[in-house]
This record gives structure tokens, C-alpha cells and sequence, in this order.
């Protein structure tokens, strides 16, 4: 089984618990306004490894992820590659590694049997679910992502039902997710899930916009600032984190 890796991280802090080596596919179907890798986005880039090969260089430093830590799989999105995925996880758990997958869920497709088979296949050898919700509301998030939410809000309820453990990302943009009304909105909606294990809001920051200089793109948030600590402290006390 072949996979389009973007690049390897071998000593992540910021993608799941613990260390853990984190995984960058390449691809996605999403174009959101902040992404911070836009050079993840097409299919047509990245390197081919198989999962043998990853979970090789993943062993080396299994004694790393011991206490905690793991592996996380991030992207681009790597549920456009659950196939692929779904091999290495299964190699990985046959050393005791401890998987998450770092997704928006925008490929979940409730309504399509093979798909939802191919998620519950990839579920099974799946510890965690770190899942980015971009917006609550679906004008929103379209005019953020390209795309609608309801895949996500609908994978978000399926990880729920499954009894996955999930933990819930939201980046805090001024002027698109910074709003009390949405903030509340989000709330309101992961109260509904019974496996949430944690909450994290993320800044918003520029650390991309060189990316996009050096790739010849036009930044889209030019001119949008990072939220102050005021309006991160707001969003984290409405999202029940204090």
C-alpha cells in the first residue's frame, strides 16, 4: 500500500498526547483561508512511501513515545488516504504504538455505505480523533473552507456513537470564528458528543504568510491579526475550558 507523504515531524509536542512522531500527507480537498501549509494541498505533490516503510522509521524512535506519546497521522488531510492509513495503523498497533489522526473530517460521507465502512475499518485501529471544527455555522465554514461542515459535524457525531475518544481543535480567527454568538453555537454542539477527552483553542497567527510569499500566492487573511489574550481567554471560558 502506497502513500503521498508531505514530510515527516520526529518529535511532535502539539499533535496529540505525549511526543509523537506526526506524519504530513498531502492533499486536501479544503482551501482554507488560514491554512498555514498551502504547498500540502495539491495531490499531485509529496513523496511515496509505504506504510511499511513509515512504520520502519517510526520504530526507530518507539522508546520516545513510550509514556504517552505515539503517532499522529496530519496532513493535508490523511483521511483522503484511509486505505493507506489504515495498513500502517494496523502495523503500528502490532508494537503497542499508540495512533491519532489530526483530520476536518470533510471526507466523511454518511450517506455513502463504502465510505463509512472504510472509516469504521480505520476506527479500529485508531486511539484518538483530534478533529478540526473550522466553523459551526455552514455559510461560515463554506465561505472559510470551500466547503460545507457537514461532514465534519456528521463524523464528529459518528466518532461520538462509536465511542472513539476525540478532542476537539477550533482555530480563533478575528473577524470569521472570533464571535461569541458561533463560539457559543460550537458549544452547544460538542455537548452533544459523549467522547470528547479535550478542547483546544488555537490562535490564529501569520507563520504562513512567508510560505505563501515564497510559493508565488497571494496570502488570503492579508491585514487579519492574531486574536488578543482577552478574546483567547473568552473563547476558552465559553468552550468550558476554564
Amino acid at each position: 500500500m502506497i502513500g503521498k507523504i508531505h514530510s515527516f515531524e520526529t518529535f511532535g509536542t502539539v499533535d496529540g498526547p505525549g511526543i509523537r512522531f506526526v506524519v504530513f500527507t498531502q492533499g486536501c480537498p479544503l482551501r482554507c483561508l488560514y491554512c498555514h501549509n498551502p504547498d500540502t494541498q495539491p495531490l499531485s505533490g509529496g513523496k511515496e512511501y509505504t506504510a511499511q516503510q513509515i512504520a520502519e522509521r517510526v520504530l526507530k524512535y518507539k522508546s520516545y513515545y513510550k509514556n504517552g506519546g505515539g503517532v499522529t497521522v496530519s496532513g493535508g488531510e490523511p483521511l483522503l488516504q484511509i486505505p493507506f492509513i489504515t495498513e500502517l495503523f494496523k502495523i503500528l498497533k502490532e508494537s503497542g504504538v499508540h495512533t491519532a489522526i489530526d483530520t476536518s473530517g470533510a471526507t466523511f460521507n454518511i450517506n455513502d455505505a463504502e465510505n463509512v465502512k472504510k472509516h469504521e475499518e480505520l476506527l479500529k485501529y485508531t486511539d484518538l480523533v483530534l478533529l478540526d471544527i473550522k466553523h459551526i455555522n455552514d455559510n461560515k465554514h463554506k465561505a472559510l473552507t470551500g466547503a460545507s461542515n457537514n461532514n465534519p459535524l456528521n463524523f464528529a457525531k459518528f466518532l461520538s456513537d462509536a465511542g472513539k475518544d476525540i478532542w476537539i481543535r477550533h482555530v480563533l480567527i478575528p473577524e470569521y470564528t472570533d464571535d461569541d454568538k458561533y463560539l457559543n453555537e460550537l458549544a452547544n454542539f460538542i455537548k452533544t458528543l459523549k467522547t470528547v477527552k479535550n478542547i483546544e483553542v488555537l490562535p490564529y497567527h501569520t507563520m504562513g504568510e512567508v510560505k505563501y510569499k515564497t510559493l508565488g500566492l497571494e496570502y488570503p487573511l492579508k491585514g487579519v491579526t492574531p486574536p488578543t489574550e482577552e478574546r483567547i481567554e473568552n473563547a476558552k471560558k465559553i468552550l468550558n475550558l476554564q
